[in-house]
């Protein structure tokens, strides 16, 4: 994905120093049941692969001068290579200051196992803090995942033994997958998915999905706030709009790739210069929103609708 222009008005632009953007506190908060105390924001970890090793270690040994304490990543990013940059970077002690995640999308235990211990070496780490069943698009992976072997018993295998702290699971494809995952299993302790302003005109998780979250207690970690930057790029809103409306929502962390240091500082000047849309802003903005494109289209990682012929986006994918 080509990373967008982001705010309109940058730290520099309010006369903000690097110092005294990162002296400035970094909201935290509880990632539900799970008990974690994480950054309000959470650095994307498909993006530390872009740019090449060098850059993503910039970014990562910035982002906790900022106060950033939560890291994602997956298996599948750049084939593993996202973790690799982690493993190079949470160096001098820099592991023990964060809250560490990565994710595992094979369906079956033992592939799963493999993926874990894969990604453990490749970030030079004894454990996760967070470990989540990736990408689950699907019921038939549901039904993979709850059945003999399947890759829920690597989970719980890897809690009980330490090697994570904690696990969860994430997707963004059909909001009902999220409900079979959530009803069919206890312990679960997060759940990442999308939370944007063009998500409640279609297959809304807002709607459909988070309260029920919410409810059982998990983490809730929100994604894919400018729609893998199709809001922008149809001008359905500004970047502004798209992260005020994510952080707005009944949500714990948001997750937000970036590819250079700029644009890091600008994403964490927004969280920690936030303030929340009011009930009338968030009414009046989709109501606004719905008029113009909406539906898979633009959200092309959710279930199309019939008919539709355009490609699904997977999570890791440049565009």
């Amino acid at each position: 994905m080509q990373r967008r222009t982001f705010l309109q008005s940058s730290a520099a632009a309010l006369g903000i120093s690097s110092s005294a953007l990162a002296a400035t506190e970094m909201p935290t908060v509880t990632l539900g049941k799970s008990g974690l105390k994480v950054s309000k924001f959470c650095l994307g970890g498909y993006h530390m692969a872009v740019q090449g090793e060098e850059n993503g270690v910039r970014i990562i040994h910035r982002a906790i001068d900022l106060g950033v304490t939560f890291l994602d990543s997956a298996h599948k990013y750049h084939d593993g290579r996202s973790d690799e940059v982690y493993g190079k970077a949470l160096t001098e002690g820099r592991r023990h200051k964060v809250i560490l995640m990565s994710k595992a999308h094979f369906r079956d235990r033992d592939a799963a196992m493999r993926q874990l211990e894969e990604t453990l070496k490749r970030m030079k780490t004894d454990y996760l803090d967070l470990w989540q069943c990736h990408e689950v698009s699907k019921h038939e992976e549901v039904d993979k995942i709850f059945g003999p072997n399947g890759s829920l018993e690597a989970f719980v295998k890897a809690k009980k033994e330490g090697k994570v702290r904690h696990i969860g699971f994430t997707g963004h494809h059909d909001f009902t997958v999220h409900q079979r995952l959530l009803d069919g299993f206890d312990g679960w302790e997060t759940v990442q998915y999308p939370v944007n302003l063009i998500d409640p005109h279609y297959l809304s998780f807002i709607n459909n999905f988070l309260p029920n979250a919410r409810k059982k207690g998990l983490g809730l970690i929100a994604m894919k706030s400018n729609a893998i930057g199709n809001i922008t790029k149809n001008r359905i809103a500004s970047i502004p709009e798209c992260l005020r409306f994510t952080l707005s929502h009944n949500i714990d962390a948001l997750v937000s790739g970036v590819q250079t240091v700029q644009e890091l500082d600008e994403n964490v000047l927004t969280v920690k210069t936030f303030q929340k849309m009011s009930p009338k802003e968030i009414t009046s903005l989709l109501d606004r929103t719905k008029q113009g494109p909406t539906g898979s289209k633009v959200e092309t990682y959710k279930k199309p609708e019939a008919g539709a012929r355009h490609r699904l986006h997977h999570d890791g994918e440049s565009a």
